[in-house]
């Protein structure tokens, strides 16, 4: 009878093993399924930083400037930004306001920051014609960004961009209120997304036949230096939210505009959320809030294949620094939440601290609603 029930008992303890690793292996699958997204808006280059970053006649070094915020994107999976200049190249003459042409350096920094996705659908774009807008393209190829927003031929701009991480399927789109003036071509007219309502309906549902779990959508709109959201902007979201986007992020006031949550119709993101503008990552605009922005994170948790949670969403305030560093001139971004750093960089001064406070907690009182955020209780079935 002890030789019968020694083998059974060997195959039920071994199935209760196999079991329950099976189900530590499942848990920790079903653990997984979360991507960490980090958005900012406008990445400028007026002259006052590429002459900082000068290290020679052709040569230049902008990776110190995203020294202090390069560790913050390391746990990202997307790192999404707004390239407002356009960069043709080495050889090339440079420009800044208002015709921007930046070092293809200012590329390297970027990418070496951690940045994978970049926006170029701006009014800035085409700075350069057409010529610059395609020159760029091939740039940031070669760096080996995804980027969307402008295009080389039709088929470029009607391939919808969609980006799969941990079995979750996220859908990018932007577009801009103009160029500037600046003619596009009948024939060239794929070059830039334009804001324009059907072109935004019509990519929405392609993002969905493609099976978008969430769609972004990108805008760069409104007023320069208004901190609040204008009718046009207003109009524009609520139509875009009724076709079907999730989250939409934005920027070109060169300000930080409020943040708001709301109900996607959808159907698969639990909380969506419409961030008016992010304001200034870097640029060389030095006064009361156009010297700041936010660093935007936030966390999608897939559920199930019909259940998608807005898991965290959180905001670092950034500053910038223009100044001698203690042993070069560079611009730098700072955090400004204070408890980031345990002392600020010996450069920093007094005056600076009190800038970086004032910027601070003008950001908070601008995002309060990041601030409170709460995720809600869910029930998860068996």
């Amino acid at each position: 009878m002890k030789r019968i029930l020694l083998p059974i008992l060997i195959a039920l303890i071994t199935f209760i093993l196999l079991t329950d690793e099976s189900k530590k292996k499942t848990l920790k699958t079903e653990e997984s399924k979360v991507i960490t997204i980090s958005f900012v808006c406008d990445l400028m280059c007026h002259e006052p930083q590429y002459e900082f970053a000068r290290r020679g006649n052709d040569s230049f070094n902008f990776r110190p400037t995203f020294s202090e915020v390069k560790k913050i994107f390391s746990s990202s999976d997307y790192v999404i930004g707004n390239l407002e200049t356009v960069v043709k190249g080495t050889g090339t003459k440079l420009g800044s306001y208002p015709f921007f042409n930046s070092p293809i350096e200012f590329l390297d920094a970027i990418k070496d920051a951690g940045f994978n996705i970049l926006i170029t659908s701006n009014n800035h774009c085409l700075d350069q014609g057409i010529n610059g807008l395609e020159k760029m393209i091939s740039n940031l190829d070669k760096f080996g960004f995804n980027h969307l927003g402008t295009y080389k031929d039709l088929q470029d701009r009607d391939s919808i961009r969609i980006f799969n991480k941990q079995g979750i399927h996220l859908a990018v789109l932007s577009y801009t209120y103009g160029v500037n003036g600046n003619f596009i071509l009948p024939r060239k007219k794929f070059a830039v997304n334009l804001i324009d309502t059907s072109l935004i309906r019509k990519d929405i549902f392609s993002a969905r036949k493609k099976n978008a779990d969430v769609v972004i959508v990108y805008f760069h709109f409104g007023e320069e230096y208004e901190r609040f959201p204008n009718k046009f902007q207003r109009e524009i979201v609520e139509l875009t939210k009724n076709f079907g986007a999730d989250i939409i992020i934005a920027s070109h006031p060169h300000v930080i505009q409020p943040l708001e949550f709301f109900v996607p119709k959808s159907g698969k993101l639990d909380r969506g959320f419409v961030a008016y503008s992010l304001g200034n990552f870097i640029s060389n605009q030095r006064w009361r809030y156009s010297d700041c922005g936010v660093i935007l994170n936030f966390s999608l948790e897939k559920m199930n294949e019909n259940k998608i949670v807005l898991d965290t969403i959180s905001i670092i305030p950034t500053w910038v620094f223009k100044g001698n560093t203690g042993n070069q001139n560079s611009f730098v971004i700072i955090p400004s939440d204070t408890s980031y750093f345990k002392n600020f960089p010996d450069y920093i001064t007094n005056n600076d601290k009190e800038k970086i406070l004032q910027s601070f907690n003008d950001t908070k009182r601008t995002l309060a609603e990041v601030l409170s955020f709460k995720r809600k209780a869910y029930l998860h079935s068996n």
